[in-house]
This record gives structure tokens, C-alpha cells and sequence, in this order.
């Protein structure tokens, strides 16, 4: 295969994305190459699956910069989504547990051959591009390392029957068939075990060695961390302040801290967590020092995260119906 990168390389800068009842993330920066592995690392609820829509196109910015293979969000969208592609994204792109490996397969590469190609493509021999849609399939499969003949009943395998590892493989074998620049991959390490975990990870490294770029949401990052462009979303976050109300601006330290906003997530910035005690500590030293009972006080940290989550929910059902 070749290993010359035809990713896309992605930048962001103040990056966020809002719902209706608050921001789902914000304050995001990364700058990766082309053929980059970039990690989305956060908990449920944080806007990880909203950064990935947002810079694959799927979803609209609020604020801040970014740009996909030179294309700038929000403003080239389109052209962005023509450039990448989604796998194993809940409601999004997730497969249908009532078809087969085959059946997924052929109904892609049909999608491919009618939408992906020029005219003139259309208008080839019918072997011709039979032999191409073989051709793309075939590897795509092998890039995401699934192996038909392993499988219970081969291509006919119902995708219900079909272990975790072997089901996100699948998934993203359907999404390489487009070629894209920029690989996306919602939950890789979803309820996978150790050793599957490793594969998966095995599996979307060596799609960024031989080139594309890809970008994976997960809980928890790979071991080695060697290459890899890490961003954390589900930083400590400030109420929303109007720009002209009185007091003090954040600092750029506090900023980089991820106070107001998601962590940065450059590449090797492992970021050291706060203490939970100290943190709980910290807020009943300050409700007793005002006044306020210490219990209301970690009621309101609560409800800040709720606001968060909701933020987050909320910006994932309006890519919905988009």
C-alpha cells in the first residue's frame, strides 16, 4: 500500500460547538498533519461525538477556527463532509444488525459507484466497474483487517452475530471505501476488551501510517501514546459571562487550563486531573468563607455539569435532523 499521506491535515484554535441549553464543548485546539492518529479523549457527555461531527462538517461551529485539508469550518462544510468519512457513529453511520456483511457491503460500493465517481465513470463497461467495486472492497477490508473467511457464516454473517472488533472493522471497511482524507471513528474502545482494545488500536494506527488521516473518540487514549495528537474534551467550565459585564477577564494561563472551556489538547499535553477531595475540599473552604451551606455548593457544580451534557445532547439532535 502506499504510505505517501493523502490525509488531511486539521487544525483548530477556540474551537467550540453550542446547543440550546449550553455549550457541548469549547476552547479545543489541535494542529495535526496529514495521516495524523488524533484521539479524542473524554467521558460521555463531554461533546466528543460533537467534535468529531463538527469537523467532518457534520455540524456547525460557534465559535473559534479550524480547517480540514486547507478547508475552513464552518463556512466549506460541504466540501469538508465530501473529504471524510464517519464509522461506527451512533445514529449517524451505524450498521443495520438485520442485514449481512454482504449485504453492506454491495449496498455501499453501489452507493460509491452511483455518487463517488465523475460521469464519465458511469458510462464505463458494466465489467469495468464491477472489477473496480471489487477492487475497492476488497481493500478496504483488508486495510481494516477484517477477514471474511473467519467469520461464522463468511460474507453472509448477520451483523448481529458479529463480535464487537469484527463490527467496528466492518464499519470502518464501509467507510474507507470512499477514500477519504480524514477517517472519523466515534467509540472505538466501546466495551471492547484489552486485547480487543489493542487491535482496534493496532487497526487505526496503521490507517494513519498508510496515510489517512483519522480521528478516534474514545474513553480511554492507547497505551502508547508515541505519534499520536491527544485532545480532552470535558474540562472544568465557567457560567457564561456577557462580554460587557463588569469584572475581570480570564487570564491566557486560566484559559490554558481549561477553565473557561475544554482542555487545549495539543499533542503530548497529558494535563494532570484535579483531586477530587482537594476540589471538594476547595468548595466547602469557599461556601463557609460566604456563607453558603457546602452542600448547595456542590448541588450548583451539578448542575454546571448537567448544563454541559445537555449542551452536548442538544447539539447531536440538531445534526440529526439536518
Amino acid at each position: 500500500m502506499d504510505s505517501t499521506p493523502h490525509g488531511a491535515a486539521v487544525t483548530a484554535a477556540g474551537f467550540g460547538v453550542k446547543g440550546p441549553r449550553g455549550w457541548a464543548f469549547r476552547n479545543i485546539g489541535l494542529n495535526a498533519a496529514p495521516g495524523s492518529l488524533i484521539v479524542v479523549q473524554g467521558p460521555s457527555g463531554s461533546g466528543r461525538t460533537c467534535l468529531l461531527l463538527a469537523l467532518t462538517g457534520r455540524m456547525k461551529s460557534a465559535e473559534g477556527t479550524a480547517e480540514v485539508g486547507g478547508l475552513p469550518l464552518p463556512k466549506k462544510r460541504a466540501a469538508v463532509r465530501s473529504v471524510t468519512a464517519l464509522a461506527h457513529v451512533p445514529g449517524v453511520a451505524e450498521l443495520d444488525p438485520a442485514l449481512t456483511v454482504g449485504e453492506h457491503l454491495r449496498e455501499r460500493a453501489l452507493l460509491q459507484g452511483r455518487f463517488g465517481g465523475s460521469l464519465r465513470a458511469l458510462l464505463r463497461p458494466r465489467h469495468e466497474r464491477r472489477a473496480e467495486a471489487r477492487a475497492l472492497v476488497d481493500a478496504a477490508l483488508t486495510a481494516a483487517g477484517l477477514d471474511l473467511e473467519s467469520l461464522p457464516k463468511g460474507i453472509r454473517t448477520s451483523v448481529r452475530d458479529l463480535e464487537r472488533l469484527e463490527a467496528l472493522r466492518l464499519s470502518v471497511a464501509l467507510a474507507l471505501i470512499g477514500g477519504p482524507r480524514l477517517l472519523a471513528v466515534d467509540d472505538t474502545d466501546l466495551k471492547l476488551s484489552d486485547d480487543e482494545r489493542a487491535g482496534a488500536w493496532a487497526m487505526l494506527r496503521g490507517l494513519a501510517e498508510a496515510g489517512t488521516t483519522v480521528l478516534a473518540v474514545c474513553s480511554e487514549p492507547p497505551e502508547d501514546g508515541e505519534g499520536v495528537v491527544l485532545v480532552r474534551t470535558g474540562g472544568r467550565r465557567e457560567p457564561d459571562v456577557p462580554k460587557d459585564a463588569p469584572g475581570d477577564s480570564p487570564t491566557t494561563a486560566d484559559a490554558a487550563a481549561g477553565t473557561v472551556g475544554g482542555d487545549n489538547g495539543n499533542s503530548g499535553d497529558s494535563g494532570d486531573s484535579e483531586n477530587p477531595a482537594d476540589s471538594a475540599a476547595g468548595a466547602d473552604a469557599s461556601a463557609s468563607k460566604t456563607g453558603e451551606d457546602p452542600a448547595n455548593s456542590q448541588h450548583d457544580k451539578q448542575d454546571r455539569t448537567d448544563d454541559d451534557e445537555e449542551g452536548a445532547a442538544d447539539a447531536l439532535a440538531e445534526a440529526g435532523r439536518a
